[in-house]
């Protein structure tokens, strides 16, 4: 209660039947078809391919991006969007992910109103407490009494506020079968056995906002837990949640075993004040980790905005096809090639790196990544003819010096980026 308070826990048997049956014909299915990949990520410039297999699974054009890497979601069904499937039963394993992410958005809803109301009413309480012991200056603490009890309420719109906080753009999908892991990392500070994935925060996301995870673990039989276990500690046979106040391994560590349909909720901030950690069982587990992914620089959208933004520059004759730039401004030209570089590291190179795979579910993302290569292949153009226009004689010195500085950084920055992508 006092260290855990934004961990709210949920058992199976709180979550519709027809809901999980859903659900889980819709892992398997998604497993059958091989829609779970390892990444490749970046860690302190090294490469590693990570234990759990993944997929991205979300609203069309969103991108997640964790540890150097972006993953794009496969779309599920959503208003509006042609989306076409590899198959059915790819499209219903979708509708069944878009589903639960509806009725967790309900539960997380609850559960804050929940701690705002509990809040409120401690504040409360606190009050009266106060008013007792201080009866003869009751009167002059009546405006800071009111003051903060205002502070629990969530001043701005609080309405607003939570469903911002609870509106999950995607989930991310983890599948690994513990038994084919060579090798599992020990958890280093309580002695909580194997790990799946060590301590981490989990990063991109909306301020604030919660972290709502369904838990799906393939069981013979929900409760294997022995007595002698019990007295010990926790049953590896069972996997779990651990979770620890970040930076302090004084304060017990919590570990929370998690069967067949378990959900839990990380609340407000506890993402940022805590780190988590999965604990492996024996058998395989699949989950559904849903986010408000902070997506304002990570949307199709925003992309083919800035797109159309640093194509402005460019100059079409009406009589002939030369092309030309409209201005050789510094600040112009360092926006464009910052785009430039943004479209080519952030999301061509990012998507055919390991992109092709998404081709198992949808074929949604080939075409605005045909798009964005035509874009990129006008930026090239542009490059060149900023190139040409500064090796000029007779531009002003001054002019030319300091468009030439800032398109060597920008340059330097992409030679640098494409040799380290060549070797990734």
């Amino acid at each position: 209660k006092t260290k855990y308070s934004k961990l709210v826990f949920r058992k199976s048997d709180t979550v519709p039947e027809e809901l999980h049956q859903m659900v889980q014909e819709g892992f398997l299915t998604l497993r059958k078809h091989d829609c779970f990949f390892q990444d490749l990520v970046r860690i302190k410039g090294r490469d590693f391919v990570t234990p759990v297999s993944r997929i991205l699974i979300g609203n069309p054009g969103c991108t997640y991006k964790y540890l150097n890497t972006r993953l794009f979601t496969v779309p599920w069904p959503t208003e509006g969007y042609d989306i076409k499937y590899c198959s059915p039963q790819i499209h219903d394993a979708c509708k069944a992910l878009i589903r639960l992410n509806d009725f967790l958005h309900i539960e997380a809803v609850k559960a804050l109103q929940g701690q705002n109301l509990l809040e409120t009413k401690e504040m409360k309480d606190a009050t009266v407490i106060n008013r007792e012991q201080n009866f003869a200056t009751c009167l002059t603490e009546k405006g800071s009494v009111s003051k903060d009890q205002s502070s629990c309420y969530v001043p701005e719109d609080n309405n607003i506020s939570l469903k911002n906080r609870t509106s999950y753009n995607l989930t991310l999908l983890n599948y690994m079968d513990p038994l084919q892991m060579l090798y599992l990392k020990q958890e280093p500070y309580f002695g909580m056995g194997n790990m799946a994935v060590s301590w981490h925060h989990d990063e991109n996301l909306v301020e604030r906002s919660t972290v709502a995870v369904y838990s799906y673990s393939c069981e013979g039989s929900t409760g294997e837990e022995s007595n002698e276990q019990k007295l010990k500690g926790r049953d590896p046979a069972v996997w779990h949640v651990g979770l620890k106040v970040a930076w302090d391994i004084e304060t017990p560590g919590l570990a929370i075993p998690l069967h067949q349909g378990d959900f839990y909720l990380m609340l407000d901030d506890l993402n940022l004040t805590h780190q988590h950690c999965v604990l492996a069982g024996f058998s395989p587990r699949f989950s559904s980790t849903h986010r408000v992914a902070e997506c304002s620089r990570g949307t199709l959208e925003y992309i083919l905005g800035q797109c159309e933004l640093a194509l402005q520059n460019l100059q079409t004759d009406s009589d002939s096809t030369v092309l030309s730039l409209k201005s050789l401004d510094a600040a112009v030209v360092k926006q464009v090639e910052e785009i430039h570089n943004e479209v080519e590291f952030e999301w061509l190179r990012q998507f055919w790196f390991q992109g092709k795979r998404y081709l198992k579910c949808t074929d949604w993302w080939l075409k605005p990544m045909a798009t964005l290569e035509e874009f990129w292949r006008k930026m090239e153009i542009m490059t060149s003819l900023v190139l040409s226009e500064v090796g000029k004689e007779g531009e002003i010195e001054e002019q030319r010096n300091e468009t030439i500085s800032c398109l060597l950084l920008v340059l330097t920055e992409r030679q640098k980026l494409r040799e380290e992508w060549r070797a990734r």
